[in-house]
């Protein structure tokens, strides 16, 4: 966490990102609803994977920046 903080990389950062995962996540599952690809919203999940753990590198950051 201490590199990423030296790098200027702040928790909003870390935050925005969580939540643009979200919002990736979501539409990837809703534009995938209907096709009869088998695993198409796989990459949905795949995406929303990536949300937990962006809030926890936001929670490091923020212990970081006191």
């Amino acid at each position: 966490m201490k590199v990423l903080h030296e790098k200027g990389v702040r928790s909003q950062h870390a935050y925005i990102a969580a939540i643009v995962a979200i919002g990736v996540s979501f539409l990837s599952w809703v534009f995938s609803r209907g096709k009869d690809e088998e695993g198409s919203g796989r990459w949905g999940l795949f995406i929303g994977e990536w949300a937990p753990t962006l809030l926890l590198v936001g929670l490091g950051l923020k212990h970081e920046e006191k």
